[in-house]
């Protein structure tokens, strides 16, 4: 029995880096597929999966309608938890901390980085909001497209990207009989402490 933990003392963001290179070859769809946990004003948990779009020192960035639920609730309180879950890898990665909206170039930038055909998507979402048909979304989708023909489709304010700067990061690695490996990393000031943590 191995008595060692296979995840090493080192940079969490490198770790992470490495683990997401790893899940990128072999996770078969969105390996950047991510649950995103928020909070409604009573304090109520909220969850759903979205994309991660961007990571680094910095943090771990998404895109988002901010009139859709979740960015209500974002816009309510600036604070979230990510979960990586890499089912083919058998490993998850918990990532907790304060959001800050990115600035309007950067969304305008990722948002004209999408086929066009997704932004004219988003632009013509209500995101969560009551829907009476799929016909009338489409007839939306329409509308624009013949509104702008060709380029770039101008993107809605209310169209933004949001990043997470981690206080906490866990790093989880299944281990036969259920003998798990897990390994936090919690910021201290410039740097991080770390600790193993029982499975």
């Amino acid at each position: 029995m191995d008595n060692k933990s296979a995840i090493p003392q080192s940079d969490p963001f490198d770790l992470f880096e490495t683990w997401f290179a790893e899940a990128r070859a072999s996770e078969p769809n969105d390996s950047n597929a991510m649950a995103l946990a928020t909070a409604t004003p009573s304090g109520a948990p909220s969850l759903r999966m979205v994309l991660l779009k961007g990571h680094g020192p910095g943090g771990f960035t998404f895109f988002t309608n901010a009139q859709s639920r979740k960015g209500e609730e974002i816009r309510a309180n600036m604070q979230a938890a990510l979960l990586f879950h890499w089912k083919s890898l058998r490993r998850q990665i918990r990532i907790e901390g304060p959001l800050e909206e990115v600035s309007a170039a950067e969304a305008d930038a990722y948002f004209h980085s999408r086929p066009r055909v997704s932004q004219i998507g988003s632009a013509a979402s209500d995101q969560s909001r009551p829907l009476d048909e799929r016909a009338s979304y489409f007839a939306r989708v329409e509308a624009l497209a013949e509104q702008y023909p060709e380029g770039d489709i101008p993107r809605p304010a209310h169209w933004t990207g949001f990043r997470l700067a981690p206080q906490r990061i866990e790093f989880w690695l299944d281990r036969p009989n259920r003998l798990h490996d897990r390994r936090l990393f919690v910021r201290a000031g410039e740097g991080w402490t770390d600790t193993l943590l029982y499975p």
